[in-house]
């Protein structure tokens, strides 16, 4: 009987239960193997908190929100944490982990690829609403975030057309805008503005001036929080901080963008204009139908992969196929809105 570890790291999202739930299950059913749950993260494997799974404790967490491991935005390989790598490597010694699955983004799959250099047998599964890790059509968390802010599109169409307001949407999205895309196109957005795309403020005022003109007295604009855009009195673009300070993995904390956005127009247009901030409501709640069968099935790749001792991969989705690449290959890039999106999204602008 082998011992084999899941953990969620980073940002939490609908779907991770559903992932577990099928690690669990696949582990347990088809081959016997005793499953533990690694408690936060990484954090989990530094401290030694994991706790059994046994096929009871994934019963009903198909359609919850969230995490029941918990997570962390712990690196065990930050400078202040010189110590930390060699306490995990321990600590999988001291529970006899033959493997261990890491569901996360960027980040978790940046330490579990630098632990697999180190020795441990290591398979990612690719989790962020963000969408922007490479070599996967789509992440799970996606999908059921895009659907949650379309939702909010259209119930702010219908209070900016009454009051004749301009509605600044401000979404996720640090260095990808896959969800003010996806959600622009299916909420029926007149602007969308996303990190990939410089920005300019005259097009803007000038596309809501234009439709004013012609006659419809709203518009509706979608922001990716980590669009750059000049601030107060700076000169050179740069991102809206929340506060300057920085996570275990150096970032910042975006926010703030929607809201200066929302100044500038009304400024500019003298239309009145007002702003919201979806925030974490993208992150919570249950997961769409297709966020839970993704998740399903990457759980299941992935203790196959181990099973067939592929390690140092993660699996991803290609067309419609589950299949897996190396960790090295997605590590430190980002998959970013291209063109082909980006060009039907404008045709439905101003």
């Amino acid at each position: 009987m082998k011992n084999i570890g899941v953990l969620t790291g980073g940002g939490d999202c609908p779907g991770l239960n559903a992932t577990i739930r099928a690690v669990v299950r696949k582990g347990i059913k088809d081959y016997n193997y005793k499953m533990y749950g690694i408690l936060e993260g990484w954090r989990g494997l530094i401290e030694g908190t994991t706790k059994e799974l046994d096929m009871y404790s994934v019963s009903g967490i198909l359609p919850r929100g969230g995490t029941i491991l918990g997570t962390s935005r712990t690196n065990p390989f930050g400078e202040e944490n010189s110590g930390d790598p060699e306490r995990i490597l321990r600590n999988i010694k001291a529970l006899d982990l033959h493997a261990i699955v890491a569901i996360g983004g960027d980040d978790t799959q940046g330490v579990a690829y630098k632990l697999f250099k180190m020795g441990v047998n290591v398979v990612g599964i690719p989790k962020t609403i963000d969408n922007d890790i490479l070599c996967t059509d789509y992440t799970f968390g996606f999908d059921t975030a895009v659907n949650i802010v379309t939702e909010a599109i259209d119930r702010l169409h219908t209070t900016a057309e009454s009051h004749n307001r301009v509605m600044v949407v401000e979404v996720m999205g640090r260095h990808a805008g896959w969800i003010a895309t996806f959600a622009g196109i299916a909420g029926g957005a007149d602007i969308i503005m996303i990190p990939e795309k410089p920005v300019d403020m005259e097009d803007v005022y000038q596309s809501i001036i234009r439709r004013h003109k012609l006659g419809k007295k709203f518009s509706i604009v979608v922001v990716s929080e980590g669009v750059k855009i000049p601030a107060a009195d700076q000169e050179k673009a740069g991102f809206v901080l929340q506060s300057a300070k920085t996570d275990a993995f150096g970032h910042v904390m975006l926010g703030g963008v929607g809201s200066i956005l929302a100044n500038l127009i009304e400024k500019r247009t003298g239309f009145e204009t007002r702003h919201t901030v979806l925030g974490h409501t993208q992150r919570g709640g249950t997961p769409t139908a297709f966020d839970r069968i993704l998740s399903t099935r990457f759980g299941i790749a992935a203790i196959e992969s181990i099973h067939k001792g592929e390690f140092g991969k993660i699996v991803v989705l290609k067309g419609n196929e589950i299949m897996s690449v190396d960790l090295k290959d997605i590590i430190g890039k980002n998959k970013t809105v291209d063109d082909y999106w980006y060009d039907i999204a404008k045709v439905f602008f101003g």
